[in-house]
């Protein structure tokens, strides 16, 4: 199945290479052509110029991009080359909202449009081990698992088209949660004078031990920040989390702090850090 992707953030590069390596990725789009350029000499591929060159010259069209009014822009694109029976899997963190309405765009073409989005950070995606939570229709699923595969540990079948990224929806805030109770413990065990090596050793092989404090629990306490996943990307699928939450009369009490805290990070401009960056609040100078 010749497979096109469409954005090379943070993401998309790693998931672009490990299609790639399995033989199925034809060529690449991003918005900054020499990104694409690069990487397509890189793993032997073609760099489109358009999107809706890509679309007309592949059966799968894989997108990765940033917010939901790109993820409808690029589905406006390939829908004016994009052939009937191709699928298209979304891989963005969006709205259920865009999902469906990108999912009308393009059965309009006789496309089938599946909403993928995944959880792993920049770690998962290079190394193919991300987890995948899916919407759409089951038999679109089953023709472009092979492909999807090459990314994913685990794909999980949610239901009719925006249940994906409702799924998302639920990791997003979960990742709120924990890193609320992670940041604010160490800097706990911090203050208490503890070493924080042990504390972090111990606490992960505990009942609360967690893939978070295991990875990033020793680079926040040292003050590094490297992202692994941007503090301002969870802003903003916060923000989406919070909306839909409100739609539906769900509690935002955890949603609401935690973009209260980002929102005061970003102001003083830590907004690229990873965030892990959250701990900057929480520990005691």
């Amino acid at each position: 199945m010749k497979t096109g992707m469409i954005g090379l953030g943070a993401m998309g590069i790693g998931m672009a290479s490990n299609i790639a390596k399995a033989g199925y990725l034809t060529g690449v789009y991003n918005r900054t052509a020499a990104k694409a350029q690069s990487l397509a000499k890189e793993l032997n591929i073609i760099a489109f110029n358009q999107p809706e060159e890509l679309a007309a010259n592949v059966d799968m069209v894989l997108i990765c991009v940033s917010a939901d009014q790109d993820v409808l822009a690029m589905v406006q694109a390939i829908a004016k080359t994009i052939k009937p029976g191709t699928i298209v899997v979304d891989m963005s963190t969006v709205s259920s909202d865009t999902a469906k309405q990108a999912a009308a765009i393009l059965a309009e073409k006789q496309a089938a449009f599946l909403d993928a989005p995944v959880s792993g950070g920049m770690e998962g995606a290079k190394n193919g081990t991300l987890a995948m939570m899916l919407g759409g229709d089951a038999d679109a699923l089953e023709q472009a698992r092979p492909v999807l595969e090459t990314m994913t540990r685990c794909i999980i079948h949610m239901g009719a088209t925006g249940s994906g990224q409702a799924t998302k929806a639920v990791n997003q805030i979960m990742g709120a949660g924990i890193n609320q109770a992670v940041t604010e413990a160490l800097a706990f065990a911090q203050a208490q004078g503890l070493p924080m090596d042990k504390v972090i050793e111990v606490i992960s092989g505990g009942a609360s031990g967690n893939w978070f404090l295991q990875h990033r629990g020793s680079t926040m306490t040292q003050g590094v920040f490297a992202p692994g996943f941007k503090l301002a990307l969870h802003h903003k699928d916060l923000k989406i989390c919070q909306h839909m939450a409100k739609q539906s009369g769900a509690s935002t009490a955890l949603i609401d702090m935690t973009l209260a805290d980002y929102e005061r990070l970003m102001a003083e401009g830590y907004g690229d850090e990873d965030i892990s960056a959250l701990y900057r609040l929480k520990a005691i100078d």
